[in-house]
């Protein structure tokens, strides 16, 4: 567990950021130049409490020499471009990963698209509507859930990965499981990315047997399991856990480097945990990865609006991912991806402008 964590803010988009960095007035976010940030909080964790503070890049020098060692680690980590490791995936740019439940059960979706002919639909649907990344999973991973036997969940998902690249070649496919079995034969079958939601805990082999295979991961958190993971969670802070879950892993398990760092949005959280991530997304910039985060018709929409809640949650699932993308997170998973590409290409024109 580290003592000092640095998040770049204060960020600009466009025209201004690229002259901030041009006259070394500001960096560059992973190696763009349309993206740029003149300030850095740092937080100190202590024994007993956490602090924070703000300042501007050009007050690094002042700082204390052990800290500013750590900074300086951390700021080559959030100023340098991300390697472009996923299959037709540039990280300079914004993706959209569309989710295909093949479940009865998940939790806006279950049983729409388990037939062969609608998942096929729906896969070209996404595609269509702008998801450069597809996700399939074939086990419900909504709060209170349980875990199923891997030969029902292969059997729902089977006909779908086997037939998947014939298809679609150059779309990258993600596979959403938390068992090694399902991971080798996605593997086998073509699959490009393996998104495990327990961040690679659940299945004890998982990480033993993927070192044979050359295959990017998706490193997501979530506390406890699907089944108890809402049942009182609690951080001592949860971003900076977080922060220290992602570091351990990296360093001590996930050493070949490929990896999509995401927080898990409602995965044991609360309201209040929910918003500090979103809200404090850029912290995760130092680790020196890819940022993906599902916000898409969770419940944390509904907590806030209320009466104005609705189905697919559409309007909640849009405004948490255009804060994201103003703070630099490259990828998002969602159910709507044609809503979403379209606020994405709006937002952007009026932010690079």
């Amino acid at each position: 567990m580290r003592k000092y964590y640095t998040r770049a803010c204060n960020f600009y988009h466009g025209k201004a950021a690229t002259s901030l960095i041009k006259s070394n007035k500001a960096f560059p976010l992973n190696g763009k130049k349309d993206i740029a940030f003149d300030k850095i909080e740092i937080f100190t964790r202590g024994k007993k409490k956490i602090t924070s503070n703000v300042i501007h890049i050009k007050d690094i020098k002042n700082i204390k020499k052990n800290i500013k060692k750590v900074i300086k680690k951390d700021l080559k980590k959030i100023i340098s471009k991300r390697k472009n490791f996923l299959n037709n995936i540039n990280f300079s740019e914004t993706s959209i990963m569309g989710i295909l439940n093949l479940t009865p059960d998940s939790f806006s979706d279950g049983g729409k698209f388990n037939a062969k002919n609608k998942s096929f639909k729906r896969i070209s649907s996404l595609i269509q509507s702008g998801a450069n990344i597809i996700d399939i999973g074939g086990e419900s991973t909504r709060p209170g859930s349980k875990t199923i036997d891997p030969k029902i969940e292969w059997k729902r998902v089977k006909h779908v990965l086997t037939k998947f690249k014939k298809k679609y070649k150059k779309t990258c496919l993600s596979l959403d499981t938390r068992k090694s079995d399902l991971m080798i034969k996605g593997i086998k079958g073509g699959v490009d990315l393996i998104n495990d939601v327990s961040g690679f805990e659940f299945d004890p082999n998982t990480l033993i047997i993927l070192k044979n295979y050359n295959i990017s991961k998706i490193l997501h958190h979530m506390q406890g399991t699907p089944n108890t993971m809402q049942k009182n969670p609690k951080y001592r802070n949860v971003l900076l856990d977080i922060y220290d879950f992602f570091e351990g892993k990296i360093e001590n398990k996930l050493k070949d480097k490929k990896i999509i760092l995401d927080p898990g949005i409602g995965f044991g959280k609360t309201l209040k945990h929910n918003l500090t991530l979103i809200s404090k997304i850029s912290l995760f910039h130092s680790l020196g990865f890819p940022i993906l985060v599902g916000t898409s018709r969770k419940r944390f929409i509904n907590q806030i609006s209320g009466k104005y809640d609705s189905l697919d949650r559409t309007g909640g699932t849009l405004a948490s991912v255009l804060y994201l993308l103003s703070q630099g997170v490259q990828i998002f998973r969602v159910h709507n991806v044609n809503e979403v590409k379209q606020g994405i290409l709006v937002f952007k024109k009026i932010l690079l402008n």
